[in-house]
């Protein structure tokens, strides 16, 4: 029997160095290999700044298109999923110019949100005991986080979500949005203090919770 060959692992330089090496020898296999790693990672990154279910995916496809094409450029001085994420952020961007589009909420992507945000409780927490009144208290403080990070300017809610969401460093995110360190901190202190402050009210007698 036949086994498939092992996935490169996960948040491993080396391995995307590997398969960026292979792409440009010609192996489309191996681009195909970058895309199914972070295709959802870019989908979900990319949700959070359009929020219109409707682009999600043709702007991720579109990101995609555009790494391949550059992917000679890709230096390997820095992750190749930083690499990645700035081309998806400038992809979005330019594709809600062209539309002449803002990033708002459409009634589907809170609903794809809400969904995504139980579904993620109920994965991460089926070992913990829960009652009916700490799992409605978990969704209406998902949901308030969801509403606040709504709020924010563009830059703040950008510099939160590569944060909280997709665990990049600062200097991750400097690359990615393209700004010294220092900024970032600033946006990212900002946007916590904006979250916090709508929040609160929720925790007041929750503990451990991380607004």
């Amino acid at each position: 029997m036949n086994k498939a060959p092992p996935f490169p692992p996960r948040n491993s330089q080396d391995a995307d160095l590997a398969l960026v090496e292979r792409t440009l020898a010609g192996d489309q296999k191996a681009y195909e290999l970058l895309v199914v790693k972070y295709q959802r990672r870019i989908e979900r990154l990319i949700g959070r700044m359009v929020r219109d279910t409707d682009l999600v995916q043709d702007i991720a496809q579109e990101t995609f298109i555009r790494a391949y094409r550059a992917i000679g450029q890709f230096r390997g001085d820095a992750q190749f999923y930083t690499w990645l994420y700035r081309i998806a952020v400038n992809t979005a961007k330019k594709a809600l110019v062209d539309l002449k589009r803002d990033p708002l909420v459409t009634e589907s992507a809170l609903r794809s949100v809400e969904d995504e945000d139980e579904t993620s409780a109920v994965e991460n927490e089926l070992t913990s005991p829960e009652t009916p009144e700490t799992v409605l208290a978990a969704k209406e403080i998902a949901y308030a986080v969801n509403q606040a990070m709504e709020a924010l300017p563009e830059e703040l809610r950008q510099a939160v979500t590569l944060r909280e969401i997709e665990g990049l460093s600062y200097e991750e995110i400097s690359e990615v949005m393209n700004c010294p360190i220092g900024t970032v901190r600033s946006r990212i202190f900002r946007a916590r203090e904006a979250i916090s402050a709508k929040v609160k009210p929720l925790l007041a007698h929750q503990s451990g919770k991380r607004w």
